[in-house]
């Protein structure tokens, strides 16, 4: 037995074997063991990319068992030996079997939904700072209201609010502001539908204007761990440019944004 398992590091099968099995073992858990390089130990390796380094392990092995004929023809040997011989039947079955069952398993497995429990709480709509810092000054947004509004008349803040949506959000909101503009189906989470009633409506304007100001970057940690893939638009809009945006998001869709009364001395926010 011992003999048999000494002769089989000779032969090239085997040797392309056991260098593929040591492969995938090095990369799936042995870097993250290896001594720290430059102080610097690494992370914990990803399955696609262990995937990624095994076949290209495998890629190399093929070309230095087949450097030469007589490698080659040796390496082909029990394979051959297996698909052929009247005696190896009991292996070929065995495959016929296996390869479908793991083919199938390793497909579920990586389709079949998740029912762990996200690493923290996300809130969908997360409670506001009671205050943000926007071009070197300070805004407080508790019980802030859109001071466009102040003089009554919109009509001429509603098309620059347009023009501002047009410019600026169309690509990912949409133009029916549904959020499905044509950029949208390669973000995740996908962005927001201003059309929803679950959405701008349950908020006050103070809220949606901290959210274009400070976009996916100025989420707090229980906005995590879906952020928002909008950016922050605090460095290109100016503020009255913001406001204005409000105004013709809720215009457009009909909504009514949600008044200090109603969301309470905190937002009223979840």
């Amino acid at each position: 037995m011992l003999g048999k398992i000494r002769e089989s590091f000779r032969h090239p099968f085997w040797q392309a074997i056991y260098l593929l099995v040591l492969a995938y073992l090095l990369f799936d858990f042995g870097i993250a063991y290896l001594p720290p390089l430059f102080g610097i130990r690494s992370a914990p390796v990803p399955n696609s990319v262990v995937f990624q380094f095994t076949i290209t392990a495998l890629v190399g092995i093929l070309l230095y068992v087949s450097d030469n004929e007589e490698k080659w023809s040796k390496f082909k040997e029990p394979i051959n030996a297996a698909l052929v011989d009247a005696d190896k039947r009991w292996i070929r079955i065995a495959l016929i079997v296996v390869i479908p069952l793991a083919v199938g398993w390793t497909t579920y497995s990586r389709v079949r939904p998740s029912v762990a429990a996200p690493v923290q709480l996300r809130s969908i709509h997360p409670a506001p700072p009671r205050s943000i810092s926007f071009r070197g000054g300070t805004i407080q947004l508790a019980r802030l209201e859109n001071p466009l509004r102040a003089d009554g008349s919109t009509e001429e803040d509603y098309e620059a609010g347009m023009r501002v949506y047009y410019q600026n959000c169309l690509p990912c909101h949409g133009d029916l502001l549904d959020g499905n503009g044509h950029y949208a189906h390669g973000l995740n989470p996908l962005p927001l539908a201003f059309t929803d009633n679950g959405t701008i409506p349950q908020l006050t304007e103070s809220f949606v204007f901290w959210r274009i100001a400070k976009g996916g970057p100025g989420l707090p940690v229980e906005g995590a761990p879906w952020n928002s893939a909008m950016p922050a638009w605090e460095p290109i809009l100016s503020e009255d440019e913001i406001w204005a945006v409000i105004i013709f998001l809720y215009e457009q869709t009909g909504w009514t944004p949600r008044t200090w009364g109603e969301a309470g001395e905190g937002g009223g926010h979840e």
